[in-house]
């Protein structure tokens, strides 16, 4: 199983031995992880991780959407459910189904990762398998308890020189306040994530948003609510917040004027249609605009995907469980009033993504390509994969060019994953480049050049890390 120092390089010899020469320069430059789910209280605490299949297993849900989609059962894998009902809490067990089904696997990014992961921190070159699963168990559990595997000691070993958590708008961010109190000094920052307080068809919108308007001491008004999210989000800059994020279904926005986003935030409040709730959704992508050009936070849009699309795993086990499924998305109509209002502003730094990749050529990379507030997140999620990442930079290189694009994030849960995620980007970019040098398109000193920014200076410079 030992990783191929050549895996995900061109198959012609030419452009192979390019890619070489432009991954060494580039494969030990540190790691900016500039939006991604890993827990704050991981590195505020610092305590070993339990088990392999807690560390592997459980919080990843493209692990157990695949498992899931070839009849095994949530808890089975020890996802906890809703009613507080038995799950499965035996680690080992749960490690021996994920073996037994790990071919399950074959041909996925998620192999990839896990095998780098499994050869790069533990030593292990072996394949999981049913036969060697036990083996396997206990030579990761044996090394989980050594110091040297807790997640400042990772943090450090895998080259990590800034992460960004994701964190809701009415996050206390204890746990950012511990890190920053220990004097380690690993630079772990919150990001701003104000949906459950901006989404109106949530059941628990309105007790959100009393919720988070006491916590900013503000008025239960339209005002007082604008002025919850200044509040909050300067509790998060405080803290070395550079981000806000937006989940939102669509990349719908609007720009109504004060009295008409009053009377829509008084109907939301009280019972929201589908159409208001999706009208007061843009509304509040364009404010958040707007605070972002008065507070300097880059503005990131994940749009386009269908939310716990399965009904009964969603009443069962809750969200973020593998049943997100991608859909069409749209962003030249839909963004058109936010960009009408701060397309041109130089203080504004949006990053698009999706998860429609036909809107790759005909819709972001010109618009990108044009607005000066516009930049191209990395291919995102479902698309989070070598294939993936050759499309993307097929798709959007011709017109909004590499510095349209604000480099790599891992975007992920599963802590040990991000290095081989990296890791994979930076093959699969040099290997882009290398085509291009072996066409007589790019000199190989510009190549160098990009492949650096790409792995490092762009993500760095966009997202002010």
């Amino acid at each position: 199983m030992a990783l191929h120092p050549d895996r995900l390089f061109p198959i012609e010899s030419d452009a192979r031995l390019i890619a070489r020469r432009l991954f060494d320069a580039v494969e030990r430059l540190p790691i900016i992880s500039p939006h991604g789910h890993t827990d704050p209280s991981w590195y505020a605490k610092d305590e070993a991780f339990p088990d392999p299949a807690s560390l592997f297993v459980k919080p990843d849900h493209y692990i157990f959407r695949m498992l899931y989609s070839q009849g095994i059962q949530l808890e089975d894998l020890g996802v906890p459910r809703q009613d507080g009902g038995p799950v499965e809490t035996d680690g080992r067990k749960i490690w021996r189904l994920f073996a037994k089904h790990f071919y399950l696997f074959r041909g996925t990014p998620s192999r990839l990762w896990f095998e780098q992961a499994l050869e790069t921190v533990f030593g292990i070159e072996e394949r999981l398998t049913e036969k060697n699963a036990d083996a396997l168990y206990d030579k990761i559990a044996g090394r989980l308890v050594d110091p040297s595997m807790r997640p400042r000691a990772l943090y450090n070993q895998f080259g990590i020189e800034a992460i960004s958590t994701t964190d809701a708008a009415t996050d206390d961010l204890a746990a950012h306040d511990a890190i920053l109190k220990s004097g380690w000094d690993g630079r772990v920052v919150p990001a701003y994530r104000p949906d459950a307080v901006i989404d109106a068809s949530r059941p628990d919108f309105r007790s959100n948003v009393e919720s988070f308007t006491a916590l900013a001491g503000t008025k239960l008004d339209y005002q007082g609510y604008l002025e919850a999210h200044r509040i909050r989000r300067a509790y998060f800059k405080k803290r070395g917040a550079t981000s806000s994020d937006h989940g939102h279904p669509n990349a719908r926005t609007a720009n109504l004027s004060a009295s008409e986003a009053s009377a829509l935030f008084e109907r939301v409040l009280k019972n929201a249609s589908v159409a208001d709730a999706d009208l007061f959704r843009a509304q509040m992508l364009t404010e958040m605009a707007r605070m972002s050009t008065e507070d300097g936070l880059v503005m990131q849009i994940h749009p386009g995907s269908f939310r716990n699309h399965n009904a009964s795993v969603f009443e069962r086990f809750g969200m973020d469980k593998g049943a997100d499924i991608p859909r069409s998305t749209g962003y030249v109509e839909e963004l058109k009033p936010l960009l009408d209002a701060f397309g041109n502003d130089s203080r504004l730094t949006l990053i698009l993504f999706t998860l429609d990749e036909t809107s790759y050529s005909r819709e972001l990379a010109p618009l990108a390509g044009h607005y000066p507030a516009l930049r191209l997140g990395p291919a995102w999620w479902f698309h989070d994969s070598p294939e993936g990442m050759r499309r993307f930079r097929e798709l959007t290189t011709e017109t909004a060019g590499f510095y349209n694009t604000v480099g790599f994030n891992d975007d992920t849960r599963a802590y040990l994953s991000i290095p081989a995620r990296h890791d994979m980007a930076r093959r699969v970019d040099c290997s882009f480049l290398a085509r291009l040098v072996a066409d007589h398109r790019l000199d190989e000193d510009e190549a160098h050049e990009v492949a650096h920014d790409l792995a490092y200076r762009l993500a760095k410079q966009a997202y002010k890390l």
